[in-house]
């Protein structure tokens, strides 16, 4: 059964405090539960503060790293040590702290030259990971928590508006080409999205404002954006806004 929550903060920085609380609460649950917590991380300046959060505040110092394991949702095709990767901004902030072990964190390897092939590769190491049944939903890797984002044009991980990874239904990573950036991007496909068990959706910022009031009110009932296709199977979405993104919903919301 899916159920959808949402929840507006004052701004970014009490956003990102409350996504560290509630990971570190479904982290200790599905560990205990299950012994094994694994998490597709996503890129961005919201995402940053609660990776930084994570990794420096105190009262998360007892995160059970030791059993977590860490993907990338999304990755630009740029090299692990350049400026736009998101693995690099992981690497400065969340894993800073050296406390989450190496062989627990399962980065793109972008520095292929050939971005269906480092698609392919890492759609061959999460088969590998989540090849037990059990770890998995209708044949999709059953991810326990998938952050995302939002852009100001209504795409999620690297799914932009009409790119032909928006028409992938059956593999787990692909390259697909921005036509915005003039480059591919590696990104799970909507089928291993809507797999997991809670999908949190980071929100902050006012140019994220109209395309909100967009895809939650205006559109609501007629979906035309890549992340109104974001509909987990059987799991949790939650969406989390700064006052900023939520300027324009109503009260409500």
């Amino acid at each position: 059964m899916s159920q959808e929550f949402r929840q507006v903060y004052p701004n970014a920085d009490a956003l990102a405090q409350a996504a560290a609380v509630g990971i570190m609460h479904l982290a200790l649950s599905i560990i205990a539960e299950r012994g094994i917590f694994t998490v597709a991380l996503a890129g961005g300046s919201t995402p940053k503060k609660l990776y930084t959060l994570l990794a420096t505040d105190p009262a998360y110092h007892d995160f059970p790293w030791d059993k977590t394991h860490l993907f990338f949702g999304d990755e630009r095709h740029v090299p692990p040590s350049h400026i736009e990767s998101n693995f690099l901004m992981a690497r400065t902030t969340l894993l800073s702290s050296g406390r989450v072990p190496e062989t627990q964190v399962h980065r793109v390897r972008t520095e292929l030259p050939d971005s269906d092939q480092a698609a392919a590769d890492y759609d061959v190491e999460l088969h590998t990971f989540f090849s037990d049944p059990s770890m998995r939903l209708d044949g999709f890797p059953r991810f326990d928590l998938i952050l995302l984002g939002m852009g100001p044009d209504g795409h999620t991980a690297s799914l932009f508006p009409e790119s032909k990874g928006l028409k992938e239904n059956n593999r787990w990573v692909i390259a697909n080409w921005v036509e915005k950036f003039k480059m591919n991007r590696i990104t799970f496909t909507f089928p291993v999205l809507n797999a997991a068990r809670n999908i949190y959706f980071m929100v902050a910022g006012a140019d994220k404002a109209e395309m909100l009031h967009t895809v939650l009110v205006q559109y609501s009932e007629n979906p035309i954006y890549p992340v109104q296709r974001v509909q987990p199977v059987d799991g949790n979405k939650i969406w989390l806004f700064d006052a900023a993104a939520a300027a324009q919903l109503p009260e409500i919301f």
